[in-house]
């Protein structure tokens, strides 16, 4: 699904972020990308998606349901313990936030892919 153009200013910025997590790979764009960032370290290694954010302070809900074909397509990477796919999406203002996407939620992370709290996760 196209939003327009990909958000650059967020790529700059996704970098220096995931660089701060591991080693990173960029993909190439295309109509089949699944991911735009692969960052691996020993455990977990991770496949983020960066998106930009028209309204970074909506519900977790709100969110699924507008990136829901860029999470359909994260949720097609095979996982177990050691590999993760990631929702990172950024406002026009620089203020960011970070998803893990799993089989059957959405649950709110840190930049360091900590779950931060209780309460933030979506089915």
């Amino acid at each position: 699904m196209s939003r327009g153009l990909r958000p650059h200013r967020a790529f700059s910025e996704a970098i220096p972020i995931a660089k701060a997590r591991g080693m990173i790979q960029l993909t190439m764009s295309g109509p089949e990308q699944i991911f735009d960032i692969a960052i691996v370290s020993k455990i977990p290694y991770t496949f983020a998606r960066i998106m930009f954010a028209p309204e970074i302070l909506a519900t977790i809900l709100d969110l699924a349901e507008y990136y829901e074909k860029e999470i359909a397509r994260l949720r097609l990477i095979g996982r177990d313990a050691a590999a993760t796919a990631e929702l990172w999406i950024r406002s026009k203002h620089g203020t960011w936030r970070f998803f893990l996407v799993t089989p059957d939620s959405l649950v709110e992370i840190d930049r360091d892919g900590k779950r931060p709290g209780i309460g933030r996760t979506i089915g």
